[in-house]
């Protein structure tokens, strides 16, 4: 099988693309324009073989994404490419409007062209896996609104739509366009929705990798508000693995939920780091005496939400996925892997990466 991941370069798309090529015999091809958040880094050359391919492409972009499909005809596609920060959206929606609802409507477009000229078999084999977030639900309520003795509810796979920011909203967009395309055109589609993901590779303006670097250089740990907002927090690699099980396993036009069922807010988690740095990083910069010293509360960002939180029953009790990672574990192994990878990310924060990206269109 030959598998064509969307921002394969990314964050979860690189995950992906990992776990195919050491846990799997499929074939994949990474396609990826390579914005800022883009790296190629993230899938070292020890993994890489004649399995793998690479192709620089915007998803907005119908002639190439042709070619591609032309050369290289996949059996399916994983769509991941999106602009994906809430900041970022909120300062310039509309970099996020042209990439996740005109993009995956251009991709959309392409795959059912080329999913209707397909023979029989493997156009009933073909399958469009869109990945989702959680974000587009909106937000639920806080326990500290909640009445006592209250269950604290959950996002499932029939959760109203109701996003908050830019992003969300472009997101929820692109849900509703595969949604579509499955009912008028038939094409075969899957949607997962994810919560957040933390782990290995992640670009350094995210909330984890952030307040690690932060704190191993002595900057300061801006926490928006209160820091009580809350998130379920899943493990990269548990999400890569849930993504195969779905494209491979799940039923054809159903949505399956992705959660770690690792609840915390945000100051917990900018806590939790803390105090893993204090065991493996005791030697501070100067002046520090304790990592949480460095936490500082600023503005909160408009339209905060304040709790997500997954249901992920369906994909647990249909596919038999579970997360092998917990909170705890998870977090350990991802302050690890960045203590122990300083020549990736001091690459991206110099923007050395972004010279070998731009050199040469194969890389």
């Amino acid at each position: 099988m030959k598998i064509l991941v969307t921002g394969g370069a990314g964050f979860i798309g690189s995950a992906l693309v990992r776990h195919i090529l050491t846990d799997t015999e499929y074939d994949v091809v990474n396609l990826d324009k390579l914005t800022y958040a883009g790296n190629l880094d993230s899938i070292p050359d020890s993994i890489k073989s004649d399995r793998y391919s690479f192709e620089r492409v915007d998803i907005c972009d119908a002639n190439e994404l042709n070619r591609v499909f032309d050369t290289h005809k996949p059996d399916v596609v994983m769509h991941l490419a999106a602009e994906s920060h809430v900041d970022r959206s909120i300062d310039g929606p509309g970099e996020f409007i042209h990439t996740n609802i005109v993009g995956t409507y251009t991709l959309l477009e392409v795959a059912r062209k080329y999913w209707i000229s397909l023979e029989k078999e493997k156009k009933d084999d073909f399958r469009f896996h869109h990945i989702s977030t959680d974000e587009v639900y909106g937000d639920l309520p806080h326990p500290k609104n909640m009445m006592k003795g209250k269950d604290l509810p959950l996002f499932t796979e029939v959760t109203p739509y109701s996003p908050s920011s830019p992003y969300s909203a472009s997101k929820a967009s692109s849900d509703h366009l595969v949604r579509a395309w499955h009912r008028t055109y038939g094409l075969p589609i899957l949607i997962t929705n994810c919560s957040n993901n933390y782990g290995p590779y992640h670009f350094p303006e995210k909330l984890v990798p952030h307040i690690i670097l932060s704190a191993l250089s002595g900057k300061s740990l801006p926490v928006y508000g209160d820091g009580s907002q809350i998130r379920d927090w899943l493990y990269v690699e548990d999400h890569a693995r849930a993504l195969l099980l779905v494209v491979t396993k799940g039923e054809i036009g159903e949505t399956y939920n992705i959660g770690g069922h690792n609840e915390q807010c945000n100051l917990d988690v900018v806590y939790t780091i803390c105090n893993l740095l204090e065991e493996l990083v005791p030697e501070k910069p100067e002046g520090i005496r304790n990592y949480r010293d460095l936490v500082t509360f600023v503005e909160d960002r408009p339209g905060h939400d304040l709790r997500y939180a997954i249901d992920a029953s369906k994909i647990m009790e249909k596919l038999n996925w579970v997360p092998n990672e917990t909170f705890e574990t998870g977090m350990r192994k991802t302050v690890k892997w960045y203590l122990n990878n300083d020549s990736w990310w001091l690459r991206v924060i110099n923007g050395d990466y972004k010279m070998k990206r731009l050199g040469n269109g194969a890389e």
